[in-house]
């Protein structure tokens, strides 16, 4: 995936544009690639894309790694990588997949899910 949104908005923007890219799928159109996520308070995009974990989204989009490389790079502790990364993955920001080494057992790569996301937000 190339782009993720990150936007404010009703339960009814959502189903709404789920009808029209049902529409459009029903109808053989190509899907855009892309992911919106959207929240209905403001706050909660706040709670999710703090300025840690901007750096943390930033970082691996630029070189995917473990945890643990991550946490090296950020100069950050482990555990608090892993628990910022948990959230951005639950989030769908971040994909972590176990990766074979060979010979030296098994890791878990953590990248970002799309090349950019933008965020936006209408407060009324």
């Amino acid at each position: 995936m190339s782009k993720l949104t990150i936007k404010t908005g009703t339960e009814e923007d959502s189903f709404k544009r789920g009808r029209r890219l049902a529409k459009a799928a029903d109808l053989g159109e190509r899907l855009p690639e892309e992911r919106i996520l959207s929240f209905e308070d403001p706050a909660d995009v706040m709670k999710l894309i703090t300025a840690t974990r901007l750096a943390l989204f930033r970082t691996m989009k630029e070189t995917p790694g473990s945890i643990t490389e991550i946490a090296h790079r950020l100069h950050r502790d482990r555990s608090a990588v892993k628990r910022d990364i948990d959230e951005l993955a639950r989030a769908g920001l971040m994909t972590v997949a176990e990766k074979v080494l060979p010979g030296h057992g098994r890791m878990k790569e953590v990248r970002a899910a799309a090349s950019r996301f933008s965020l936006q937000a209408e407060i009324s």
